[in-house]
């Protein structure tokens, strides 16, 4: 499949992700002549991907999971990241949790790391969220939304759930804002473990 048939897939699953979208809480996005938005933003639902020069980088959070054990994102690098903000009380993060599941376990042997940001939540319930799911990758607790402030407002505080693509230079690759699709987070995974690292092919991206 070409790279511009999958960007057509993505799209189409993102509009009909946005129907699942309830009131987890209102986002906006922004974007520019560097980013790619695709069809749906106006219903505060947005798929945007960075050009492979132009890549702002992911802060690298560190912290407690809602196991208790510590997670930082500095002993993933050279992993591809997948990110993904929920809580246990939005009905969109209900809807794209098996979908995560099932992309994450999928593409494990790929090297692709998926990661969880808990946030607006209890330990309890969260870790009840995951048993449900059946979910296994960790994620780290946040219940105040502070390693969120981490992204600069590329996250919206209130926009619950996102998802973040962070390629193997730590860079974020793109961003969905909104409930999310297997074919998105399976299809942007693998795109990104096929890339080149910029440490081996000398090349850089934009700071």
């Amino acid at each position: 499949m070409t790279s511009h048939a999958r960007t057509r897939r993505r799209t189409a699953g993102l509009i009909a992700a946005a129907l699942l979208l309830a009131a987890c809480g209102t986002s906006t996005t922004s974007g520019s002549s560097d980013t790619k938005q695709a069809a749906g933003s106006s219903t505060r639902q947005a798929l945007t991907e960075y050009p492979a020069g132009k890549r702002p980088a992911a802060p690298m959070l560190n912290g407690k999971t809602i196991n208790g054990d510590r997670l930082d994102l500095a002993d993933l690098r050279g992993k591809v990241i997948v990110l993904n903000v929920w809580g246990s009380w939005c009905a969109p993060c209900r809807a794209e949790a098996p979908d995560l599941k099932k992309a994450s376990e999928e593409t494990r042997d790929l090297g692709v790391q998926f990661v969880g940001i808990n946030t607006r939540d209890n330990d309890a319930a969260a870790k009840a969220f995951e048993r449900n799911y059946g979910i296994t990758y960790p994620s780290f607790r946040d219940p105040d939304g502070e390693l969120l402030l981490g992204f600069n407002g590329r996250i919206p505080l209130s926009a619950v759930p996102s998802t973040v693509f962070i390629d193997r230079d730590g860079r974020i690759a793109a961003r969905a804002i909104g409930a999310t699709t297997y074919t998105t987070l399976s299809e942007l995974a693998k795109d990104l473990t096929a890339e080149k690292s910029a440490k081996t092919t000398g090349g850089g991206t934009d700071k």
